[in-house]
């Protein structure tokens, strides 16, 4: 099978190469491409690769056609709607570790030059003066570094600091005291890191909660005479309240790589004044960089698209091949767990709760979650529901999804529980895996058994009395409909039982209705799993 790939930004030459080298996948190299033409276009292809260049829009996706996956060369997805393409079943990939260093590089270059009037000093003695009084510096020796965010970059960025013999105090809540006493780094409160720090970083993304981040309210808090960099993303911080807090000399200067608007317009507060230094968004801008997330990207989209790996997704838990063919038992057992739920139930639930117990709990299960929730809305909904978008889906429709995990517990080595709530109703299955991949059903609701989820199943619930699977077999072999294999369950010697009824066909609704009708028979359906 042959895949079609698009690239709409440039792309370094040992990332065509990858693509080059797959016999399955072709790529387009179409850099420039206005976005009406993206539009018209996109539907033909199955992979779309961008870097910061391209904005993909949910007008854009509207026409995505049988795109599945998008990938960015780089860290940042925001020139990216995630949640239409999510919505759409396309995966968005980034690189994110393939500019970390470049990024933190010149993060830490631009701190040095906007401490020592670099940029400005050089361009004032190519003029032709001699202005030494004019620019002098500060020392970073013996000073204290605010990251803000440590992410990916802002590690690096504090490790070369302290190289410069730097204090480095950081805000992250999603650090723990532990983990920054072995980077000798001080977790401190955001307000606790404004007074205290000589200069200031960002390395958060960019979302609704890091926009405006640091504001009027944020600087009047810093020291006087502090300095901040941006290298992260625009937007985090509010340019123009920076800019009347350097007019107004409470901060020294500011070293800014990204803005709010890309490129900033010609009268841009930041670009006015002397005291800043602004770059045009070149923190990946090293050739070791454009190479390394060129060949990331080329091979996470090649790899997805030829082998259903998925690395780096930011809508999806990244799965590599090795865990893949790990999980992919457990995945589709999940699906089909999904798809059982959702042929016994004719309304979508407002709860479903996934326990994973045994071996699977120690693995990590993230991407079976989407596979269960797939199963259970593709009978509600159009077949167009996958992995990644039946997660966002499911929020959609106010279906409050829960996770547990037990490496205990249960009767076998794997299984995976499904518990589906509707006001007081609910609805259980159980299914495990024995050995590496064979597949059962081992309970729904009081019922036990051990029946293959495969095919066309007549499920029955009937009372346990003599004589009920010999009528069963007899009214489907009057039909012409053959038994390929049977299970059952029941409750206790003359109570109810369940019986999985494996035929060939699918066994039509006339027929139905008279299993409806027979004796014992309390009710029938059709499965296929």
């Amino acid at each position: 099978m042959s895949y079609r790939v698009l690239a709409t930004d440039s792309l370094a030459p040992e990332g065509v190469a990858v693509f080059a080298a797959s016999s399955e996948v072709e790529l387009d190299l179409k850099p420039g491409t206005p976005p009406d033409e993206l539009e018209r276009i996109i539907g033909d292809y199955d992979g779309l690769v961008i870097r910061s260049g391209t904005q993909v829009t949910a007008a854009t996706l509207e026409q995505a056609g049988k795109l599945r996956i998008i990938g960015r060369a780089g860290i940042g997805v925001d020139n990216i709607d995630v949640a239409a393409a999510t919505a759409r079943g396309i995966v968005v990939m980034n690189t994110p570790g393939g500019n970390n260093v470049t990024t933190a590089e010149h993060t830490i270059t631009m701190m040095l030059a906007v401490a020592r009037w670099i940029p400005q000093a050089d361009a004032s003695l190519r003029s032709g003066k001699w202005e030494r009084s004019k620019f002098t510096g500060s020392e970073v020796c013996n000073k204290t570094l605010g990251v803000v965010g440590r992410g990916n970059i802002g590690p690096i960025v504090a490790e070369r600091a302290q190289g410069l013999r730097m204090r480095v105090i950081a805000f992250d809540p999603f650090v723990t005291p532990e983990a920054a006493a072995k980077m000798k780094i001080e977790l401190v409160e955001l307000d606790e890191l404004y007074a205290r720090a000589d200069f200031v970083t960002v390395h958060t993304p960019l979302t609704p909660e890091t926009r405006g981040l640091i504001n009027r309210e944020a600087i009047a808090k810093m020291k006087r005479g502090v300095r901040i960099v941006n290298c992260a993303r625009g937007g985090i911080v509010d340019e123009e309240a920076l800019a009347e807090a350097i007019v107004a000399g409470h901060v020294a200067g500011a070293a800014f790589d990204v803005y709010t608007t890309e490129p900033p317009p010609a009268d841009h507060p930041l670009l006015a004044l002397p005291q800043t230094i602004c770059t045009p968004h070149l923190g990946a801008a090293t050739s070791e960089a454009q190479v390394n997330v060129a060949v990331a990207i080329a091979e996470q989209i090649t790899g997805f698209l030829v082998d259903g790996e998925i690395q780096a997704a930011v809508n999806m838990p990244s799965v590599s091949g090795e865990m893949l063919s790990v999980l992919k038992p457990h995945l589709l057992l999940g699906e089909k767990l999904g798809s059982l739920l959702g042929q016994l139930t004719t309304e979508l639930p407002t709860e479903i709760c996934i326990e994973y117990a045994g071996q699977i709990a120690e693995l990590d299960w993230r991407p079976v979650t989407p596979a269960v929730l797939r199963g259970l809305l593709g009978h509600f909904l159009d077949a167009s529901v996958n992995f990644v978008s039946a997660p966002a889906i499911a929020k959609q429709r106010g279906i409050q999804v829960r996770e547990t995990q037990t490496s205990g517990g249960s009767d076998f080595v794997n299984s995976i529980r499904v518990r589906l709530t509707r006001g007081d109703v609910t609805t259980v299955v159980e299914g495990a895996l024995f050995g590496t991949n064979i597949l059962r059903l081992v309970r729904i609701n009081d019922f036990y058994m051990e029946a293959v989820p495969e095919g066309y199943v007549l499920m029955l619930n009937n009372r346990d009395v003599p004589g009920v699977v010999g009528r069963v077999g007899t009214l489907l072999g009057t039909h012409g409909i053959n038994i390929a294999g049977l299970e059952l369950g029941r409750e206790g010697i003359g109570k109810m039982a369940i019986s999985f009824v494996h035929v060939d066909e699918p066994v039509p609704e006339s027929v139905l209705e008279e299993l409806r009708g027979a004796p014992d028979i309390v009710s029938a359906h059709l499965l296929k799993l």
